[in-house]
């Protein structure tokens, strides 16, 4: 059994911490922007292929005291780094974290970089050459107030990015994000689902891998752990091959976006064949004025403009008022979410919220409105 720590958005812990139980996660412990588990290789593989809502995963090496360089220096020293790591791989250092003598992230990765140069010119008179893009390790130093950890990232690159996104919208949420919203909404695959302001598709896309049981690593082209020393091929295979034979061929239910962009339907559409799922989803350029149900009951979620990046909010105020009155008038039976960061504009949608719950776009506090229509 090894201890991973799985980072997550802020606010989203207890969500991450439920999906790493599901996949067998033992000794499940949320934290600030993370989650304790305990698990085995086999785990290790399932949550950075199955994890929906997670940025990645790490497997702490070495926890110690860190007040100063020359303390950092010498730790890093102290670990065999040829367990991880020979002259003819590459390697990469992110830093997170700071205190008052390391408080430069760049120059503290750098110094993790040096120590393991150091040892490994000593050893062996070779040493490893950096690469920031694809590294074979890489290395997560996070420093708390005196304490560091040292970790090997297990993601390589965030696991949000899926990889069946190329085209993206003006403003897109990520998606763990969306894949988080689905799971406050208690979407459930038996569920019509509709995105009136569905931009470049990311929550009508996550609706349909979930509904459809399709991990969402299955569309990377690789993760971190593939090139560890330790990383065995054939459980690897073994995995993979279950989330494939697990996938379902036809939703349960229609799921559908539609948005005013000629442009970002085109993008939702791209995006939706990248994974496979052009004959699933159906996407359709429509103004808010035009959109009808196609069900007697369902979910709908938006993540409409809050005029923090996007709109003007003066000019957004009737457009809120707008989508009160479509959901009001035309969804009857249904039930609604609006994710927003401006409260005079969530007012604006003249509907009462059965339930508010907050939520982080980014480290943008927003509320996430439940409405259901009568």
């Amino acid at each position: 059994m090894n201890r991973y720590f799985a980072t997550v958005a802020r606010g989203l812990e207890s969500i991450a911490a439920q999906e790493i139980e599901k996949l067998g996660g033992k000794e499940v412990r949320p934290d600030f922007t993370g989650v304790h588990f305990s698990g085995d290789k086999a785990l290790l593989y399932k949550v950075n292929l199955w994890g929906r809502t997670i940025f990645r995963v790490l497997m702490p090496i070495k926890e110690f005291p860190c007040h100063n360089r020359e303390q950092l220096y010498r730790e890093v020293q102290k670990i065999s780094w040829s367990e991880y790591l020979q002259p003819l791989n590459t390697l990469a250092v992110n830093c997170t974290g700071g205190n008052r003598q390391l408080n430069h992230t760049h120059f503290s990765a750098l110094e993790v970089k040096n120590a393991i140069a150091d040892q490994q010119r000593q050893q062996t008179g070779k040493r490893s050459s950096v690469d920031v893009q694809n590294p074979d390790l890489l290395i997560n130093l996070h420093i708390y107030q005196n304490r560091a950890t040292l970790s090997l990232d297990s993601s390589g690159d965030s696991l949000h990015r899926r990889g069946y996104r190329p085209a993206m919208g003006l403003a897109p949420l990520k998606e763990t994000l969306a894949a988080a919203l689905l799971t406050i909404a208690e979407y459930s695959p038996n569920l019509p689902f509709f995105d009136p302001l569905c931009g470049s598709g990311t929550l009508p896309l996550e609706a349909c891998l979930k509904s459809l049981n399709i991990a969402p690593g299955l569309y990377r082209k690789r993760f971190g752990f593939q090139t560890w020393r330790d990383f065995d091929a054939d459980l690897w295979q073994e995995i993979l091959q279950q989330a494939q034979n697990s996938q379902l061929a036809e939703l349960p239910a229609p799921i559908w976006g539609s948005d005013a962009d000629k442009k970002v339907i085109q993008q939702a559409q791209i995006n939706a064949e990248k994974c496979g799922l052009e004959a699933q989803i159906s996407f359709s350029q429509k103004q808010l004025t035009e959109v009808e149900p196609i069900a007697d009951s369902g979910i709908i979620i938006c993540n409409p403009p809050y005029g923090k990046r996007i709109g003007d909010v003066a000019e957004l105020g009737e457009f809120y008022k707008l989508l009160g009155d479509v959901f009001k008038q035309r969804f009857k039976g249904w039930t609604a979410y609006i994710l927003t960061g401006n409260k005079e504009l969530a007012k604006r949608v003249g509907l009462k919220a059965s339930r508010r719950i907050p939520v982080y776009n980014g480290s943008l506090p927003c509320t996430f409105l439940k409405y259901e229509l009568y």
